[in-house]
């Protein structure tokens, strides 16, 4: 007859498979829901203000600073295969040496459908530079409100919430007085 070790290992190896099977459908499911969140981006002040680097303080570059308005519903991605929601926001540009520049200068989790209603006023929550150190030349930049949405099984996705509704130009840097 088979042995106690043999009966166990039989057993288990079936319930890993029905398992894999029920993740692989879990998986597959996550495919059928599209959502098409709302939302409105809107910019309260863009300044840009000269300074020196951390680490190299002899080096003058510019920053920006950017004040935003987000109102976004977000709770149509929520359902059962959700674990959580990473936002950022996200400025596109052309630098002036033609180089694209995709820089997130705020982010935020969103962990549960209740609190999947954002309404945010703020400013950039990272440091916003240009690696050629000035943003003189640059051209307008786009700002997007994007998510990742992070399933508890399945294929992590991508989306945006929320966009300017045109490019913004960067100002002149102001003098620190």
């Amino acid at each position: 007859m088979h042995s106690l070790y043999a009966r166990f290992n039989n057993f288990s190896a079936f319930l890993s498979s029905c398992l894999m099977g029920v993740l692989a459908a879990v998986a597959l499911s996550s495919f059928m829901f599209t959502a098409a969140p709302s939302g409105e981006l809107s910019l309260a002040s863009i300044k840009v203000f000269p300074g020196n680097s951390r680490r190299l303080p002899n080096v003058k570059q510019e920053f920006a600073f950017v004040n935003f308005n987000i109102s976004a519903d977000l709770t149509p991605l929520f359902h059962w295969n959700t674990k959580q929601l990473f936002l950022y926001l996200q400025a596109e540009y052309v630098d002036s040496k033609g180089v694209q520049n995709d820089v997130v200068i705020w982010d935020s989790i969103v962990r549960r459908k209740e609190d999947a209603v954002i309404d945010v006023m703020g400013r950039n929550k990272y440091v916003f530079r240009d690696l050629s150190r000035s943003f003189r030349k640059a051209r307008p930049a786009n700002y997007s409100l994007r998510y990742n949405l992070m399933p508890y099984v399945g294929v992590l996705t991508y989306g945006e919430a929320a966009r300017t509704s045109e490019a913004v130009l960067f100002p002149d840097p102001e003098t620190v007085s």
